[in-house]
């Protein structure tokens, strides 16, 4: 026992700094110094895993480091599974405030290229970047010669030598591509029209929260068109294990191609993928509805026509009746009243405001592993 006492008392001595011991003349029992060298004990023991886990962390994230981030099926399982970990501990650091921010990317700089506008991208982006100590720069259509005067092989060129990085969201998802080839720092694709892997990370993030770290054997159903936010997140969900309902109007379907990929990747992780015409088949035993807008940026035009040809689409409660007890409802938002009701967006199934604010960490967290600065 004495053995014990003695210990705790080393560590507890070991664990202070030198300005907090009181005056030599305070006395210290065997039951005091059990109780306050338990504490000290336990401290140390949780540093040392933390110490363990962030060198874990870092270890699964060291090959994203100066790659590009375009999609999410070029992530593998552990570097997905990483940036999720690091997205959950960067909430954590930055949203205490007992204590200074780190700065892991002061000095560094990013080029925002808008070709469309966005609320959440250009928020989280811009204000996780200055959180972690490095200056976002927005560079919309007016702001520089891209697709005007100047190639956009010529802008990555220009930028690179800049920045240490370069945020892009376009409308074809070619620019991305050109901007990958040329541009000799990590670019971030911020959506193009086949992909948007930055809201997946948000969605999946969101679902983690929600249920757990183990997403495994969860039934994710989409509910409408077969678009960009469809790929990305159905390319995460099975590479989590978890299965994919997908309900589109015919001829919305989503992108052959990267379809045939989701399901090359869901027999590798024990998921399914299901595809149907049908809102209520999808639906039926899922654990996750899942839709967004019908008619997006660029497509006004067939506004008429669209939201006639995805009658019986809308998320509803008669819809999420459909799904598990305990289902959860998400939307990247801007969303439209024809697509969800407001009954189901402001219900507790809905985690649609703790996924938007999710737009920032993981943001953070693939800038910080581009950059080799996970820590």
């Amino acid at each position: 026992m004495q053995g014990i006492t003695n210990l705790f008392g080393v560590l507890f001595t070991l664990s202070r700094p030198l300005q907090s011991f009181p005056p030599y003349t305070t006395p210290y029992t065997t039951s005091n110094m059990l109780s306050v060298g338990r504490t000290a004990f336990q401290s140390v023991i949780k540093r040392q895993v933390q110490t363990r886990l962030a060198s874990s962390l870092a270890s699964s994230l060291a090959t994203l480091e100066g790659k590009h981030f375009v999609s999410i099926d070029q992530l593998s399982n552990e570097e997905l599974k990483g940036l999720l970990e690091l997205s959950h501990q960067l909430k954590d650091t930055y949203s205490d405030k007992s204590s200074p921010n780190p700065k892991p990317l002061d000095g560094h700089s990013l080029s925002m290229i808008f070709q469309k506008r966005s609320t959440r991208t250009r928020v989280s982006t811009e204000t996780g970047m200055a959180m972690m100590g490095g200056h976002a720069l927005f560079l919309g259509p007016s702001d520089i010669q891209l697709g005007v005067n100047e190639s956009m092989r010529d802008t990555a060129n220009v930028l690179s030598r800049f920045n240490s990085l370069i945020l892009a969201r376009v409308y074809a998802h070619s620019d991305i591509t050109e901007l990958a080839k040329y541009a000799t720092v990590p670019i971030i694709n911020a959506l193009s029209d086949l992909h948007h892997p930055l809201q997946t990370l948000a969605d999946l993030m969101a679902l983690q929260q929600h249920f757990g770290s183990d997403l495994a054997g969860k039934t994710v159903a989409w509910v409408g068109d077969g678009n960009n936010v469809l790929h990305d997140l159905m390319l995460g969900s099975v590479k989590l294990g978890m299965n994919v309902n997908i309900a589109t109007p015919t001829g919305y379907e989503p992108d052959a191609t990267i379809l045939a990929k989701t399901k090359e990747l869901a027999a590798e992780n024990n998921a399914k993928v299901m595809t149907t015409t049908v809102a209520d088949e999808a639906v039926a035993g899922s654990d996750v509805v899942v839709t967004d807008t019908w008619v997006s940026m660029g497509q006004e035009d067939e506004y008429a026509k669209r939201v006639a040809e995805f009658d019986g689409y809308q998320v509803n409660s008669e819809l999420m009746g459909k799904a598990n007890p305990g289902a959860v409802f998400l939307h990247c938002l801007p969303r439209h009243p024809e697509e969800v009701t407001d009954e189901v967006i402001y219900s507790d199934a809905s985690l649609v405001f703790p996924e938007a604010e999710n737009r920032m960490w993981t943001v953070m967290a693939v800038m910080a592993a581009q950059l080799g600065k996970v820590e």
